[in-house]
């Protein structure tokens, strides 16, 4: 049980987090944010839930889409030996 701890806090130790950010029209503007999640398992190759930007922003034609892996993220992927992998999607009129 010891050696499967060690095997997740090295797991947790060498993901990186990672942000990708895009414009849609001009860009942000009221500052009104949702957040969703991207869910994937078996290393990314089944993907289970997909955010959508579009439905996000709610029929806005300006928006910023941010996507990506934080601690939290990193943290689930870590625990569950990557079984398990998400995403934060987060989009602002």
């Amino acid at each position: 049980m010891k050696k499967y701890f060690y095997l997740g806090l090295i797991a947790i130790g060498l993901s990186s987090c990672y942000s990708h950010t895009y414009t849609m029209g001009n860009g942000a503007q009221i500052g009104v944010t949702q957040k969703g999640r991207n869910m994937y398992v078996l290393g990314g190759l089944v993907n289970i839930n997909t955010a959508d930007p579009q439905a996000m922003a709610g029929g806005a034609a300006d928006f910023t889409v941010n996507t990506k892996t934080g601690f939290i993220d990193g943290l689930i992927n870590g625990v569950t030996f990557g079984i398990l992998q998400t995403q934060t999607v987060t989009v602002t009129k």
